[in-house]
């Protein structure tokens, strides 16, 4: 017993051995990788309510966090990103005008709007309309009015989302409000990025408000269904919310947060207010990183 002991202690002792060799071996890691260690190997992370969660570093190419972020979900208003793109990609004119129409009527989850059948308005405006207040008949009439229609549009989309190597992710309506539309949080970091590209979603997704035209000339006015392009402190390129019951409620940024370009994906967050309140303590949680990053260096 006690030579089998022995044996047993000197294995171990070889073990811990080599294991130190190959770690004094490894070859060097890369600066720009070296960075993204530190921020996640910091004792402690930001504590959010998303089921899934990715915080991507654009610098480094590299997740700072991810959580469940390879699981596919439904993405709801994320949607309308790719709606934007491939109309936009279509270079149809933006003062064009657009009449809602009784197809454009949401019969899947029975939602309301305000855009009321018979009222046209300018590509322009409707796009505005999808990607800053989240209309739904305003996605769905440029569908309609796509290059061979609504059809050709979802087609668009999903030869769009292989372009951009969105293996997992799929569209079945310009929307969102099908639960059928599908992705990853690492798919949505793609389309995050491939959206930062255009002038026109930039500008729509982060502006505050919209007025338009109502029923016998009065002003409709609508606002940003994300308060945080309202908010001084933040630094916002890119921005989308997003929310149907089988999604709970989503978000999507990209954002520079002391000086560091960062996209944020947010999925399935089930408090009214958590979205909001998990992309404050990202922004806490990037901005006390880069402090002790900092100190660090100079110390070093």
């Amino acid at each position: 017993m006690k030579k089998r002991l022995l044996i047993c202690l000197l294995a171990g002792q070889m073990l811990a051995a080599h294991a130190g060799e190959a770690q004094s071996n490894r070859p060097a890691t890369k600066a720009k990788h070296a960075q993204a260690t530190a921020i996640t190997g910091n004792n402690s992370t930001p504590k959010l309510h998303s089921a899934i969660a990715l915080i991507y570093d654009q610098q480094t190419q590299s997740p700072l966090y991810a959580k469940n972020s390879d699981a596919q979900a439904p993405i709801a208003s994320i949607t309308k990103l790719m709606t934007a793109m491939v109309v936009l990609d279509a270079r149809q004119p933006l003062d064009e005008e657009i009449s809602i129409d009784l197809a454009d009527i949401d019969t899947l989850k029975g939602t309301r709007s305000r855009l009321r059948i018979g009222m046209r308005y300018t590509r322009s405006e409707l796009l505005k309309l999808a990607l800053m207040a989240s209309e739904n008949r305003a996605a769905s009439a440029l569908a309609r009015a796509y290059p061979g229609g609504y059809d050709a549009a979802i087609a668009a989309m999903n030869a769009k989302a292989r372009e951009l190597a969105m293996h997992n992710t799929r569209f079945l309506d310009p929307t969102g409000l099908s639960s059928d539309n599908i992705s990853t949080a690492h798919d949505l970091v793609r389309m995050v990025s491939s959206a930062r590209d255009y002038p026109l979603i930039h500008k729509y997704t982060t502006a505050t408000s919209l007025s338009v035209e109502g029923r016998r000339g009065r002003e409709m006015r609508f606002v940003n269904t994300n308060p945080l392009v309202r908010n001084a402190s933040w630094e916002i390129g890119v921005s989308k919310t997003g929310y149907i019951s089988e999604a709970g409620r989503c978000l999507v940024m990209e954002a520079t947060i002391n000086r560091r370009p960062v996209i944020i994906v947010l999925l399935d967050s089930w408090g009214k207010h958590s979205r909001i309140g998990d992309a404050n303590r990202i922004k806490k949680w990037i901005e006390s990183s880069n402090t002790r990053i900092r100190r660090a260096t100079s110390l070093g």
